[in-house]
């Protein structure tokens, strides 16, 4: 059957961050805790599906303040498929060298604060814009992608390096660099992408590695509670007193 064809390989893909992948989303998560504890931000970006990942930190239920996402409309599939703002403008876009730079220009940074960014491939421009005006600003840079199956990837940035080769950290998902992972009957194309189910995983592997050293660290966490739990009488109040924290950091930028 393909549906557990396609569970295989998603386990096969987890497993191989489990085995691989720890140290390195140890060493990222303890840049984001310093990044935190400091009262500042770990930004979190990607294009199209991997505004996925960013989109599942925060807010979102057991997620915690710290985690500001910067999400382009445009270069989201929360748009029309064709037509304005549609799937031929995005692939320009993503393309687009100095997009990026322009992205960077909407906020304000801090050197103590690190930028997380997610790509499979790891060659598209403006990812490699954003990582290189992070860079720029004294931010560490932690990238999340399929950087072993990039090697060899030429890359769409005029500077001549792909995000994996600029990161500081980088954090691998194991996935093919073709992505779909199911053979089917009478196509050419694979079904059954990996990278968004392996990015989700890495965030939640290096975000419960953050709360750990924060609350060793005696930190205090905003988290977002779920209002929906029966006799939770605090939920609410727990909400907003983590959304006013929220709102009071993200004035800084």
């Amino acid at each position: 059957m393909l549906s557990t064809q396609w569970l295989d390989n998603a386990r096969t893909v987890m497993s191989a961050i489990e085995r691989t992948q720890q140290d390195n989303i140890r060493i990222a998560a303890l840049a984001m805790a310093d990044s935190i504890e400091a009262g500042r931000w770990v930004h979190t970006f990607g294009c199209g599906h991997a505004t996925i990942p960013v989109e599942e930190m925060y807010p979102r239920i057991g997620g915690f303040v710290g985690f500001h996402p910067m999400v382009e409309l445009p270069l989201t599939f929360f748009t029309h498929i064709t037509g304005e703002m549609g799937i031929h403008q995005f692939l320009f876009l993503e393309r687009a060298e100095g997009f990026g730079v322009e992205i960077m220009k909407g906020y304000s940074f801090d050197p103590k604060d690190t930028m997380w960014i997610f790509s499979h491939t790891g060659i598209n421009a403006v990812n490699i814009d954003v990582a290189l005006e992070a860079k720029k600003k004294g931010m560490t840079v932690v990238v999340c992608g399929s950087a072993a199956e990039a090697k060899g990837k030429v890359t769409r940035h005029s500077c001549g390096k792909t995000i994996f080769d600029l990161a500081d950290i980088v954090i691998d998902t194991c996935v093919p660099v073709g992505d779909s992972s199911v053979d089917l009957k009478n196509h050419f194309d694979k079904i059954g992408p990996l990278s968004t189910m392996a990015f989700v995983t890495t965030v939640w592997m290096t975000i419960a590695t953050v709360a750990e050293i924060l609350a060793d660290r005696g930190v205090p966490l905003h988290i977002h509670p779920s209002h929906n739990v029966p006799g939770d009488t605090t939920a609410r109040e727990r909400l907003d007193a983590a959304l006013a924290e929220y709102k009071r950091r993200v004035a800084l930028i």
